[in-house]
């Protein structure tokens, strides 16, 4: 009697420590999908999304005013770009819009842009997005605006 309790209770102590190995090793490629995904996630560059939704790293263009194109980034040189922030040189092209914007005449203001508060994107969850941008005025800057200035970027 007491050889048959033994063998049932080895045989019970196998099956259970069968199941717990099988379960942790189909539960493993899960996890480290999962894992893999995530460090590929931080490992690409935040992307800077322009007016046309594309998503771009070290953009030398960028258009400020999607509605009439008339502030807009040029020349832009980057010397960081990394998951916390990006920083850039270049110009801000402005059009003083005097009479009109129309007959308005562009204007050029030497800018650092700097890009940060990265944050998954809405539109494609598998980038990060920046979604600040400040422009500080080397030297002149456009009327009405201040020496350094914040812009929220959309989602």
């Amino acid at each position: 009697m007491r050889t048959n309790s033994i063998r049932t209770a080895f045989t019970i102590c196998a099956a259970a420590a069968l199941t717990a190995v099988m379960g942790t090793a189909s539960a493993t490629p899960a996890t480290s999908h999962a894992t893999a995904h995530t460090a590929r996630q931080r490992q690409a560059p935040p992307v800077l999304v322009d007016c046309f939704w594309h998503p771009d790293v070290r953009p030398a263009e960028f258009i400020l005013a999607c509605g009439d194109g008339n502030s807009r980034l040029v020349s832009l040189h980057w010397s960081q770009w990394n998951q916390n922030a990006a920083v850039a040189r270049g110009v801000n092209m402005v059009n003083d819009c005097k009479p009109y914007c129309a007959a308005g005449k562009f204007h050029s203001y030497p800018v650092v842009v700097r890009l940060d508060h990265p944050q998954q994107w809405k539109k494609n969850p598998h980038l990060r997005h920046y979604t600040q941008m400040t422009l500080t005025y080397t030297q002149n800057h456009p009327d009405g605006y201040a020496q350094k200035v914040s812009y929220p970027l959309w989602n």
